[in-house]
């Protein structure tokens, strides 16, 4: 699975930088998608445009888009995509935001339920965009910790740009509760110049599981590679995207 933090995913983005999309997201099963662009039907089109440039690269995809979300301002609000390879899991509902959030966080969660077409096994995946870190994010993370008694289940991940590390102390009662977080200390931000050969900032892009998830390995995809690409690939994204490889307990 990836998550990706596409930055302002819509009209602004060429067919070079989706096919670029495509050839990152290429390998995994089911990709996590925030920051579509929600003010007009462009950030909807984009996510189909990277879905079809997908099915070009030998495997058959389906998404699904969201509502915009319910925000304080049309400025704040945006949608969200997932994608999946449909020889390897399916969509067991449709996917929805979760209303129960909209008057305590920017952007309510989109909650998806898929099933593991080889093992028959369902999980959830949680796909969600904090606001930004100087606006106190962890207001709204401590208000998603109890996912796994609201979905009755501990096959959940909890996916996205958080804009907080996993160090901050709003994850403690997560991790009391036998969360653990795929990635640690680990940049997923790109800066906008390079200082001294480093162009990774800050660890906030994450993913986070209970016990129903068994994580095999999981990094970040530095699909920038140096310097000299840094201002191409921030074209596409100001961040990295996360994969994880894992399995359903």
């Amino acid at each position: 699975m990836i998550t990706w933090n596409i930055q302002n995913l819509g009209r602004s983005k060429s067919d070079a930088e989706i096919a670029q999309m495509a050839a990152v997201l290429r390998h995994a099963d089911v990709v996590a998608v925030q920051e579509v662009v929600a003010k007009d039907p462009a950030g909807a089109q984009a996510v189909a445009r990277l879905a079809d440039e997908l099915n070009r690269t030998g495997a058959k995809w389906d998404y699904q888009v969201s509502l915009p979300t319910k925000s304080p301002s049309p400025y704040i609000s945006e949608r969200y995509a997932f994608l999946w390879k449909t020889h390897r899991v399916r969509l067991k509902r449709k996917a929805y935001l979760d209303q129960t959030l909209q008057d305590r966080v920017y952007r309510e969660p989109f909650i998806g339920q898929f099933e593991d077409k080889i093992s028959a096994k369902a999980f959830y995946v949680i796909n969600f965009h904090a606001r930004k870190y100087n606006d106190q994010p962890e207001r709204e993370i401590k208000t998603m910790g109890d996912y796994c008694e609201r979905l009755n289940t501990q096959a959940l991940i909890l996916a996205g740009d958080f804009n907080l590390t996993e160090r901050h102390t709003v994850w403690n009662p997560f991790y009391k509760k036998g969360f653990r977080s795929a990635l640690y200390k680990n940049p997923t931000t790109l800066k906008r110049k390079c200082q001294d050969g480093i162009y990774r900032n800050h660890a906030i892009d994450n993913m986070f599981y209970p016990s129903g998830i068994q994580k095999i390995k999981a990094a970040s995809i530095d699909w920038v590679g140096s310097c000299d690409r840094l201002e191409q690939a921030r074209t596409v994204s100001d961040h990295l995207p996360v994969w994880m490889h894992f399995k359903l307990n």
